[in-house]
């Protein structure tokens, strides 16, 4: 190997590891929505206990963020991001308590992947 197949190989990993936050944010939903879909296909409650507790704690992450006074996105928004981390978390106690179904938290992450994704592309 010459060093610019070398330096060609460097810089091509350095460039396919670059994130951003959004596409970061996008992968911790797609991983944990997967694995609330997984453990309720599979009626497996302690998988499914373990990817709620997970579910939270994202949506705790997004409520803080969304609560501080520097926050840029707009006040709206991050009223709604609030109002939907407190469903999240009622929600999941139902699930755990009443066995509810876990398709609306299901349905809200993949409706938040495609916000994400489609801020992305834009």
């Amino acid at each position: 190997m010459n060093a610019q197949m070398n330096a060609q190989r460097a810089y091509s990993q350095t460039a396919g590891s670059i994130r951003t936050p959004r596409s970061v944010e996008y992968e911790a939903f797609a991983r944990i929505t997967h694995r609330l879909k997984s453990a309720a296909d599979s009626g497996n409650m302690s998988g499914l206990a373990s990817a709620i507790h997970l579910n939270r704690k994202l949506w705790t992450l997004l409520a803080r963020d969304v609560a501080d006074a520097d926050n840029g996105l707009p006040t709206d928004l991050r009223a709604r991001i609030f109002y939907l981390a407190e469903f999240t978390n009622e929600h999941s106690r139902k699930i755990l308590r009443k066995g509810a179904s876990a398709l609306p938290l299901i349905d809200l992450n993949t409706a938040i992947m495609r916000g994400l994704q489609q801020q992305e592309n834009v």
